[in-house]
């Protein structure tokens, strides 16, 4: 709790319990920020803030109510001013780490987690909500607004922790939801096009990237992928102290003889003049990456590699290729592939290894970049033997318009593929037709339960759809 004259030069001295820019969200004695959104401009809704119990409002045109105003020239840049100062700067007491990229971003920031947690106590904030040993919170944004994220980070501190392992989406640094905080390391992992109904060209898609380097503090550390051909301008962009990961032997990590199997990753990782073995419970050259790039982390914290390594067996990443074992005689594996990619490169790994046929359940996501549908519908028809494609998070699309859109360049492969619009009923399909030995994908969901439908959530978790079909239920 705060009072309105600690945060702003004013004489009102009401207190402030929290801070909210959505009405709905507002309780008794919160301050209410007017922000204008993309579609909606909060100012619009006082009255509604005003019922909820909102004592004060923060606004930046004139508005027909009772309560103290602060008028300010721009909401929405003052926002995250108000909220770092109501909760007494966080991100300030605890070492940020930030991860971004197209893919790889929950995985790394994951291990990073798991693995930090052993040494010394850290909280997640990513797609799989905000987790810690002593708080856990489920959240909408990979990267929280500020008002949310500054709260989290409050809490976090608050129940004892020392580091922060942050997905950082591209849209939220366009958005400046991570404006203020100093990184104290920063992670690449990687860029192909994605997001760009939002970011319009790869240009910008880029810059807007590139902001987590420039916020990373002057003695910290910003870890790059050197493999991927956008590392350079990433570099430039670069405050802190480079390090470099990557196959190339100009890598500070030097990821070498990568080699995959059913189970396991294994590869060797160089660091100056030691040679690491390296053997990880996850599946996949990409995870070489990932996992590079979060040992150059560790490494750089002060914490030996060989005294991280005992801590591999049982690194864990929900939703990502997550493999399902209940006695079947195939293999079912559930990944939250979306991207071109991603959906590339677990269709490599699944050829590396099959034994009989391939059989895939994806579909694309509505309301995002339409341009990757065709691109993940030729790749899903190519490299697998059968495709069954449904929902992925239709939102307000149909879900029949996106699929003919995936199917654009692979009208004459009719026998290899159906459509099952209902996603429950396609997992379900794709159990029926399996054979001894065979890979089933099931992607773009990853351990999401709830699914956007014209305006509404609905449930729906993969993992579950398995169990029950498998399990007779």
């Amino acid at each position: 709790m705060r009072k309105l004259n600690e945060i702003f030069n004013t004489d009102h001295d009401v207190e402030i319990n929290d801070v909210k820019t959505n009405s709905k969200e507002v309780k008794e004695g919160d301050l209410f920020v007017c922000i204008k959104g993309f579609n909606v401009d909060r100012h619009d809704y006082v009255k509604d803030a005003e019922i909820n119990g909102a004592k004060a409002l923060v606004i930046n045109r004139d508005v027909d109510s009772n309560l103290p105003q602060i008028k300010v020239s721009n909401t929405n840049d003052e926002l995250v001013n108000i909220v770092t100062k109501f909760y007494d700067y966080p991100s300030k007491k605890m070492n940020m780490i930030g991860i971004t990229g197209t893919d790889g971003k929950t995985t790394t920031s994951t291990i990073i987690y798991q693995l930090l947690n052993k040494f010394e106590k850290t909280g997640y904030i990513g797609t799989n909500g905000v987790i810690s040993d002593n708080y856990n919170e489920t959240i909408n944004n990979t990267t929280p607004v500020p008002e949310h994220m500054h709260r989290i980070l409050n809490q976090l501190y608050l129940t004892g922790c020392k580091n922060v392992v942050l997905e950082v989406a591209s849209e939220a640094l366009a958005q400046k939801r991570c404006d203020q905080i100093e990184f104290d390391y920063s992670i690449f992992t990687n860029i192909s096009p994605e997001h760009l109904n939002y970011h319009e060209t790869m240009e910008k898609y880029l810059d807007a990237k590139c902001i987590l380097f420039e916020q990373t503090k002057a003695n910290g550390y910003c870890i790059i992928n050197i493999d991927d051909t956008s590392s350079n301008k990433i570099i430039e962009k670069c405050n802190g102290k480079i390090i470099t990961y990557g196959k190339n032997m100009n890598s500070d990590y030097i990821i070498s003889d990568i080699k995959t199997d059913e189970n396991s990753t294994s590869f060797k990782l160089k660091n100056k003049n030691e040679i690491y073995e390296i053997k990880i419970p996850l599946i996949g050259e990409f995870n070489a990456y990932n996992m590079a790039a979060s040992l150059a982390v560790l490494n750089n914290m002060g914490y030996e590699i060989k005294e991280i390594q005992k801590y591999f067996d049982n690194l864990f990443i929900p939703g990502r290729f997550e493999e399902i074992k209940l006695g079947q005689n195939y293999r079912i594996i559930i990944d939250f592939a979306h991207t071109p990619n991603a959906v590339n490169n677990i269709l490599d790994y699944a050829n590396s290894v099959k034994k009989n046929r391939i059989i895939s359940v994806s579909g694309a996501a509505g309301g995002r970049w339409k341009e990757k549908r065709p691109i993940i519908g030729k790749a899903l028809i190519q490299k697998s033997d059968y495709v069954i494609f449904t929902y992925d998070d239709p939102r307000t699309e149909d879900v029949n318009e996106i699929i003919n859109q995936m199917l654009l360049n692979v009208e004459n492969n009719k026998e290899k593929y159906e459509r099952i619009t209902d996603r429950t009923e396609a997992i379900k399909r794709a159990i029926e037709i399996a054979q001894k030995d065979d890979i089933i994908l099931i992607l773009g969901r990853g351990n999401e339960t709830t699914v956007p439908i014209n305006g509404e959530l609905i449930h729906q978790n993969d993992l579950e759809d398995v169990k029950k079909v498998i399990k007779g239920e």
